[in-house]
């Protein structure tokens, strides 16, 4: 079962936000087939190594609604993750708001067997 979801990435820095699409793996919270808007990697290097870099969010969208939440970029390997108690954060989120699901029927219907 493939559990990734396509995700819109900003990178911020101080003056400028830099913005990509990706997918987050729902399983794992790595993200990654990662595409930039108007930014060469090659050239530019890593939005993360850049001097006025700051913070990394990700959106996550379905029928205009939104889940924003924090991506945490390694800055040796420059992999995009999300972690664990963020991973849980989203799906509980995601479920009350695309869903109509709130976190307590979520966290029963875990329990149950199937």
């Amino acid at each position: 079962m493939d559990l990734r979801v396509p995700i819109t990435i900003s990178d911020e820095l101080s003056e400028d936000i830099i913005s990509s699409r990706g997918y987050l793996d729902l399983a794992s919270g790595e993200i990654n087939r990662i595409e930039y808007e108007d930014y060469d990697v090659s050239t530019q290097g890593l939005p993360v190594d850049s001097e006025d870099y700051e913070f990394t969010c990700g959106i996550l969208s379905n029928n205009g609604k939104e889940v924003e939440f924090r991506i945490e970029v390694n800055t040796t390997t420059g992999q995009y993750s999300v972690t664990a108690s963020e991973l849980l954060e989203i799906k509980v989120r995601a479920a009350q708001l695309f869903a109509g699901i709130s976190g307590k029927d979520l966290a029963m219907s875990a329990g149950k067997p199937n």
